[in-house]
């Protein structure tokens, strides 16, 4: 007896190959325009003569130019045939969350451009166009680097001393009514005075100002950390301690066991509240009197009224604390993966 096969009663996509083909083409749309935007920023930046001030052009106009329609053409063979290439669809799933940013920045890249170089609209020095920046970042990349290099010295010095002791008075007043009697009053007189008013009287007594820099940058980070973890200390339940002590805990043990682990939610807060303390203050400080650093870089660009080198100088710091910040994010990830589903900032 013959076997007659059966047709399936599936949508007809199933039952048409073709047209199921035709159906599934997965074009990524949002890469698809900003390649589209990426390319006409490249047209926009190579075709469109500059509008020349004085008697030289901006350079790496060309090369910036023709790097944008790389970048579109790129995108464009990404959102086309990345679905179908394993390499190329790792990545689109990797970009595809970016995909609006991935067309803002190419529009606010050209209209900074049209009205700048294009058009002189914003007028020079004031305003330069993106391509200087490169011409910045290429030219001036030692002293440049070298500033980032000393600030990075100067911020971990001082946020690093500040937190420490910071979380150690943190504790102590926590844990301890008799040193809360004593501490806390000078904690609510001097924490909220900010450290950059003290500025004339720290040069005044530390034989230079990179210390008197570091100092300060330790007090704008330090009375935050040990206010927010005298408070994590502070409001641990009471329950906790009384387990612990009935099975035989030491003070020790429910200090270091007990109340700190406890209170680290609160300490990283006030980790990230100490860390954006020091960045108001050590750019204030490189500003006053330290002799390098981001800060002294913008001071040293505006005397010389060079505008786009303190562009440049913003952007790396921009850059720069950003990366710190999430490097922060990450470290208190782990510190805290215990709690993992609680935290809610």
């Amino acid at each position: 007896m013959s076997t007659i096969p059966q047709t399936l009663d599936v949508p007809g996509a199933l039952a048409n190959p073709f047209a199921y083909t035709a159906a599934n083409v997965r074009v990524w749309r949002t890469g698809l325009a900003a390649a589209i935007t990426w390319a006409t920023l490249g047209l926009l930046t190579w075709r469109w003569p500059n509008h020349v001030v004085g008697f030289s052009d901006w350079a790496f106009t060309a090369e910036l130019g023709i790097t944008a329609l790389l970048v579109g053409v790129v995108l464009f063979v990404l959102a086309s045939v990345g679905a179908y290439v394993a390499p190329l669809r790792r990545l689109q799933e990797t970009l595809q969350p970016f995909g609006p940013w991935l067309i803002a920045v190419p529009v606010v890249l050209g209209a900074w451009e049209a009205l700048t170089a294009k058009s002189g609209f914003l007028p020079t020095p004031f305003f330069a166009p993106p391509q200087a920046l490169i011409e910045v970042y290429t030219e001036d990349w030692a002293r440049l680097g070298g500033s980032v290099v000393n600030t990075l010295k100067l911020l971990g010095l001082g946020y690093f001393f500040g937190a420490l002791t910071g979380f150690l008075v943190g504790v102590s007043i926590g844990w301890s009514r008799a040193v809360g009697y004593w501490v806390h009053p000078v904690l609510r007189i001097l924490g909220p005075l900010p450290a950059t008013a003290l500025l004339p009287i720290t040069f005044y007594f530390f034989p230079s100002s990179y210390s008197a820099a570091a100092f300060l940058i330790a007090l704008a980070s330090g009375f935050p950390v040990a206010v927010l973890t005298w408070s994590g200390v502070a409001g641990v339940n009471k329950s906790y301690y009384d387990v612990a002590r009935t099975l035989g805990a030491s003070n020790a043990f429910l200090v270091l066991r007990v109340a700190i682990p406890a209170a680290l939610p609160q300490v990283f807060v006030g980790l990230f509240m100490g860390l954006g303390a020091s960045f108001t203050v050590l750019v204030t400080a490189e500003m006053m009197g330290v002799k390098s650093g981001l800060g002294w870089y913008l001071t040293w660009a505006q005397g010389w009224a060079s505008y786009v080198n303190m562009y440049a100088a913003l952007i790396v710091m921009a850059l720069l604390f950003s990366s710190i910040i999430t490097l922060l994010f990450k470290v208190r990830d782990r510190a805290l993966v215990w709690q993992k589903g609680t935290l809610k900032w």
